[in-house]
């Protein structure tokens, strides 16, 4: 009798000498479950293509060149896979002192003696069919999550500017979750993002559809609310995709010198503003502090996040205490940390007397998208966007809790080694309008961002270019047009933006070049992307930022 099976939960049995292979598919049949019988290794290895549930071979098979097939075979199993095989041994026999060894090359191996009771090996097939169903059930919810996420997508391309840095992160967050086979995780991604971003999206096309409603109409007004509608919901969403960005340590850094308690000082009406009326805010500032190196915005950014989750710990009030000092963390600390380094650092914490977190929790803070909040109501991503923004500053982040006691997050940045603090420049300086004749060259392969800078631009009074690639703005840089500053987006298609600054300096030396970027891996740190001459904006940027950086860099 042969039983018909998908070739997914088949058993391939491989035992040439005798009639063990014969006896093992009789038993299996008569207990409902199909198998093959290969004659050899090769057959075997070629039989796995198609599908297998388990192998069941003899361990005196396992000789030959076709040994590397099969090893080969089961190195380059998916994540998601761990194929089972049932190996048949000889009580004393000698291939029992051989076949202990095959354990750490086959994987998932069980040992079986012959001769064997038909119940121990129905038992064995049975077990290891159950766990390879649910490889196969892991497998096609991967599938699933992959699915959903490239409609997430699709949709994105056709609303924002942000196409290229949204996919690219969606595709790393994949691809990371699919390492990981954090399932859990994987959930609370799709559930988080696609709540936060449908509501985003919400705002924006709403308030489109309602602009174009009226003023199809001729209704010209109250359209500013409207209109700030839309705006404040795309403001959210870049704000989400900076967040991905930077638990992922794929953000573009500004890094100088940063007087820390300056900027928790300046922080402390927002923070007090973000607490309940029952929570006492103290501020222990060390006024000797020293001066840290670290992105200011970014900063600001993990010192608010800080306070909201020790806020949302503390839900009938207590204390909170943000705290600055100066540590010097020795090489028996940082070792245990890969790229800290020994030296000084400025430590920013923050303290609550909360609820506090078992170690469980604790110890899978910094993953990112897991959170202990119902789904919607946050993506998991503060913590580990600390995180990734902390050792993309060559610092380091740590927690310390304990249930019904509290929690303090400790945040560690490099002590600056400069001469002397850079002096701020506001964005709204206003300079001179542009002199006549003065040109700027627009690299951008995005059509809408391009009319975008081209309007600001022609509102400052410039003249421009445009450039759709790299291989249509060298002809212009290689003529006479005058080129008062480049305007060029990194990630281009083809030679990217700073390949295509290289050349532009070869054909005029000492170009300004104003770099816009949304995500490029190679400019996460802008001090080693940019030479003198040069500065970058990340997409979405506002055009009074775009103003004040091209009269910033055409003056200069």
């Amino acid at each position: 009798m042969t039983v018909a099976v998908p070739l997914s939960e088949r058993a391939l049995i491989l035992a040439p000498m005798g009639r063990d292979s014969q006896i093992a598919l009789m038993i299996l049949n008569e207990a409902g479950y199909g198998g093959m019988i290969t004659p050899d290794l090769a057959t075997l290895c070629t039989q796995l293509e198609p599908g297998a549930g388990l192998l069941l071979i003899a361990a005196e098979a396992l000789r030959g060149p076709e040994m590397e097939a099969l090893l080969h075979y089961l190195e380059q199993q998916p994540a998601w896979s761990d194929l089972p095989i049932v190996l048949l041994t000889h009580h004393g026999g000698q291939e029992q002192g051989p076949s202990s060894h095959l354990s750490g090359l086959l994987g998932n191996v069980t040992f079986l003696e012959r001769p064997f009771h038909p119940a121990t090996l129905v038992s064995l097939v049975s077990a290891a069919l159950r766990g390879r169903r649910r490889q196969y059930e892991a497998r096609d919810r991967l599938i699933d999550l992959s699915e959903s996420e490239r409609r997430l997508q699709s949709t994105l391309e056709t609303l924002e500017q942000q196409v290229e840095e949204r996919t690219a992160q969606l595709r790393h967050n994949e691809e990371a979750l699919r390492q990981s086979q954090k399932m859990e995780a994987v959930g609370q991604l799709t559930g988080g993002i696609a709540h936060d971003f449908n509501n985003m999206l919400t705002g924006i096309i709403g308030s489109l559809e309602l602009l174009r409603r009226r003023l199809a109409r001729g209704r010209t007004e109250d359209l500013d609310s409207l209109i700030d509608l839309g705006v404040t919901s795309a403001n959210r969403a870049a704000g989400l995709t900076h967040r991905l960005l930077a638990f992922s340590r794929r953000q573009s850094l500004d890094s100088k010198a940063v007087q820390m308690n300056t900027l928790v000082l300046s922080m402390s009406e927002l923070l007090q503003r973000s607490l309940n009326e029952s929570i006492q805010l103290d501020m222990r500032l060390d006024d000797k502090l020293w001066v840290a190196e670290a992105d200011p915005n970014q900063l600001e950014s993990a010192l608010l996040n800080l306070v909201i989750n020790a806020r949302d710990a503390m839900p009938e009030g207590g204390k909170l205490v943000v705290e600055t000092s100066n540590q010097v963390l020795h090489r028996d600390f940082t070792q245990a940390y890969a790229n800290l380094e020994p030296g000084d650092y400025v430590m920013l914490s923050v303290t609550d007397n909360g609820s506090g977190m078992p170690q469980s929790v604790v110890s899978r803070a910094f993953d990112p998208f897991f959170t202990t909040k119902p789904i919607g109501q946050g993506t998991g991503l503060g913590l580990s966007m600390i995180y990734g923004f902390s050792k993309q500053s060559r610092g380091h982040v740590s927690i310390d809790s304990e249930i019904d006691q509290g929690t303090t997050v400790k945040l560690y940045l490099p002590r600056f080694r400069g001469e002397e603090l850079e002096l701020p420049v506001s964005d709204t300086e206003q300079a001179p309008q542009a002199i006549d004749g003065e040109t700027v060259l627009i690299v951008e392969d995005d059509p809408a961002v391009r009319v975008l800078v081209s309007a600001v631009l022609s509102e400052l009074g410039y003249a421009f270019v445009e450039a759709g690639d790299a291989d249509s703005a060298l002809p212009i840089l290689n003529s006479a047009q005058r080129i008062d500053l480049l305007i060029s987006d990194v990630g281009l298609p083809g030679m990217n933006g700073r390949q295509l600054a290289e050349v532009g300096r070869q054909y005029r030396p000492g170009l300004k070049v104003l770099f816009i970027t949304g995500y490029a891996e190679h400019a996460a740190v802008r001090g080693g992307f940019l030479d003198s001459g040069m500065q970058m904006i990340t997409k979405p940027f506002t055009f009074d930022l775009l103003t004040a950086k091209v009269r910033e860099m055409i003056k200069s």
